[in-house]
């Protein structure tokens, strides 16, 4: 490659600029602090100067054009007027024509719901039909994952707050030197991670409980099966997060990292071997629901499509995962991100909530709650809409990573479907709130009730409005990496998939503690604080200091939204202070949830002490 000579001395300072950075220069200690980095970040001189060499390449591909082409590898992002980064032509003429896409399909699709004919509810039996069913002894070892589920949720939140006070006291957590063991990219490493874990945990532990409701049946080794999928699953929490701060504390070589440590990519963090192992426990889990659900296949009912959707969802889940394998340790960085997001969206927002649409509606229609014939038309039509739109619109992802610019037109048209269903998603939730009264006994489902419509008013404006904020290719263009990212991501993953998971998660434990009552004032203040403390996180904070980075891009360029002058401005550090109270409240809900379980678990053990020989959730934990 040929450079002049005033670009290498450019180069040269820079470079010398970012080994000066990761290392220990005294004079960079308040740039490191601004940046939540540690002191002597990375100690390796070989590997400052490979870091170095990393980010030249990015920036070369940033602004060279491609042969033949008016714009860059990575169609003119960053934005930086400067150096001639300006959005292009296809960006602009995309964006525009996906808010037309959005607001033909919400047109369409109110047209399609005014003009169909609403069956009416069934009305509810006297009694509840699930009241006495005997849970199996597989069933009974599930509640084993809920503990754990609740556990590294609590953990995520004390995580969090350190996270977030890294952006006020960068090395510091008030006034303790926190970053010399646990620095900002551990905690936040972890904090995302554990989301997924927490989460995915509830929603293979609700697999595992609803797969032999369905059928009845239970194979040989089923209970055998679910203990050492929850022991893998341990080893793989624990493996991963020590291996990830071995990793970024630099106590392995680049091998060893990438195996046992930390790859890097945001939500597939963990080392290879953790990720194999954790691909295994995926595949295990789809082989214990496959023995479960199969007798259930054998006899036509009329909910069997349903079920259909259920298991292919399943099928999608355990294997889907792998996508992120074939991402190697030298994969060019480009290609690396386009299997990181067949992971990321395909794998959890398409797969994932096809298999939440068809459980619940399973769980309805064994309440008696709705009809076979409605539960499957919704949930087949749901299931078209969100693979259609999800399966291409997983390109909004990758519209700056060297990729033509007919990604750009395919990404936009078909993110912007994705949002279309959730336009009438209200509906959803008002039926869903109407049938907590539809019986004296459904008092006994109102939390997990209220949770589904927590996860619909999350769905529409995390999922949507939130995520449509930052999806059109000239929003992104602008806005990708600030703060209005992890406004969307928090909205949708805590907002969506926790809701779901507290609600799949109450719904099982119900069938697990049919003999106990319920503390409601927990359930009850756990979901109000966890709703409000979300929102007030988003609103008060997040959200504001996105936007602030928004206005500071448009008026100076990209680099300057993440500039120490913008992040640690007065207003930007005032707002971070902001989130707390929100933080707080959230924080609550999260103990009162855990207080929930260990009050059920009390209360499962002086049950049995009372009656001797009455199987609860104590058996449950225990086995």
């Amino acid at each position: 490659m040929a450079l002049s000579p005033t670009r290498i001395q450019a180069i040269e300072k820079v470079s010398q600029h970012y080994i000066s950075l990761f290392g220990s220069d005294s004079e960079l200690a308040v740039l490191r602090e601004q940046y939540a980095m540690k002191e002597d970040t990375i100690p390796s001189l070989v590997h400052r100067e490979k870091l170095t060499a990393f980010f030249f390449w990015g920036a070369w591909a940033a602004i060279t054009k491609r042969p033949g082409e008016e714009y860059t590898y990575t169609n003119n992002w960053p934005f930086d007027p400067q150096l001639g980064n300006t959005p292009t032509s296809s960006n602009i003429v995309w964006s525009i024509l996906s808010i037309i896409t959005l607001l033909a399909g919400i047109g369409a699709l109110v047209w399609h719901h005014a003009s169909s004919r609403h069956e009416t509810l069934p009305k509810p039996n006297e009694k509840d039909p699930l009241f006495f069913t005997k849970p199996t002894r597989s069933q009974k070892s599930v509640a084993k994952y809920f503990v754990t589920a609740i556990a590294l949720f609590l953990l995520q939140i004390f995580l969090g707050g350190i996270t977030a006070h890294y952006a006020v006291e960068g090395q510091n957590f008030y006034g303790i030197p926190l970053s010399e063991i646990l620095p900002y990219s551990v905690v936040r490493t972890w904090h995302t991670q554990l989301g997924v874990f927490w989460i995915a945990t509830t929603w293979l532990a609700t697999g595992l409980y609803i797969a032999p409701a369905l059928s009845g049946h239970e194979s040989k080794y089923q209970y055998l099966g679910v203990n050492l999928l929850w022991l893998a699953l341990v080893v793989v929490v624990v493996g991963s997060m020590a291996g990830e701060w071995l990793g970024i504390q630099q106590y392995f070589d680049l091998d060893m990292n990438f195996l046992v440590g930390h790859q890097g990519y945001e939500y597939i963090d963990l080392g290879r071997v953790w990720q194999l192992l954790l691909l295994s426990g995926l595949i295990i889990w789809l082989l214990l629901v496959t023995a479960a659900i199969k007798p259930a296949f054998a006899t036509q009912t009329e909910i069997r499509p349903v079920m259909w959707v259920l298991y292919g969802s399943c099928v999608a889940i355990g294997l889907f995962y792998g996508a992120g394998l074939f991402a190697g340790k030298h994969t060019n960085l480009a290609v690396a991100e386009y299997w990181r997001w067949w992971v990321i969206h395909l794998w959890v927002e398409s797969f994932f909530e096809t298999f939440a649409t068809s459980v619940i509606a399973l769980m309805l229609v064994r309440l008696g709650l709705i009809r076979a014939s409605s539960a499957n038309g919704a949930v087949l039509s749901a299931t078209v809409i969100f693979l259609s739109g999800g399966l291409i619109g997983t390109l909004h992802h990758i519209y700056f990573t060297g990729v033509p610019t007919s990604v750009i037109a395919w990404g936009a048209i078909f993110s912007a479907l994705e949002v279309v269903p959730l336009a009438l998603i209200g509906f959803e939730a008002i039926q869903s709130y109407r049938m907590h009264n539809a019986a004296p006994w459904m008092a006994r489902y109102k939390w997990a009730i209220l949770f589904f419509v927590a996860t619909a008013f999350w769905n529409l404006v995390g999922a949507g409005i939130l995520g449509f904020l930052i999806n059109p290719p000239i929003s992104l263009y602008f806005v990708q990496g600030l703060n209005t990212t992890a406004t969307h991501s928090h909205g949708a993953l805590m907002g969506v998939y926790g809701m779901l998971g507290i609600g799949l998660m109450l719904f099982c434990l119900r069938g697990l503690s049919t003999n106990l009552i319920w503390n409601d004032g927990y359930i009850k203040g756990a979901f109000w604080m966890l709703n409000l403390g979300l929102a007030a996180m988003l609103f008060m904070s997040l959200l504001p200091i996105g936007l602030i980075q928004f206005f500071a891009v448009l008026e100076n360029g990209y680099w300057y939204g993440r500039s120490p002058e913008v992040i640690h401005s007065p207003l930007v550090e005032g707002l971070v202070w902001m989130r707390v109270p929100g933080d707080i409240v959230f924080a609550i809900g999260g103990f009162l949830l855990g207080m929930f379980l260990i009050d059920l678990l009390k209360k499962s053990f002086l049950d049995k002490f009372k009656a001797p020989g009455v199987e609860d959730l104590a058996d449950k934990v225990s086995s």
